[in-house]
């Protein structure tokens, strides 16, 4: 997956994954764990599901825009996010089972800020 270039983003980013599931049980059960090997491999193992969530109803939105479920997942930088997205073992272990697993998938990189 080659992504967008990210200007250098101090601290940590939360990623807001937006999902449409083909098969909800595939995602979590085989994708998630092919996931952690990747970034046990890459040694990246601070990243954490800070949130995971069903979608229940559209509230202020397109009647035609359905997710199933969001997940906020918190990486170490922005770097390390682009490491693992980019590399080799994501593409090989990881990423063949989220195809397989979703029916579409919006992210976006996001930044905590004080109320």
């Amino acid at each position: 997956m080659k992504l967008p270039e990210f200007e250098e983003v101090e601290g940590p980013v939360l990623m807001l994954n937006m999902l449409k599931f083909k098969d909800r049980e595939y995602y979590f059960e085989t994708y998630l764990p092919a996931f952690r090997q990747v970034t046990e491999k890459l040694g990246i193992t601070d990243v954490k599901a800070r949130l995971v969530c069903n979608v229940v109803a559209n509230v202020i939105a397109p009647e035609n825009e359905a997710w199933d479920a969001i997940l906020l997942v918190e990486y170490p930088s922005a770097k390390a996010f682009k490491t693992i997205a980019e590399s080799d073992a994501y593409r090989e272990i990881a990423d063949p089972h989220r195809l397989a697993a979703t029916a579409d998938l919006h992210l976006y990189m996001t930044t905590p800020f004080e109320l």
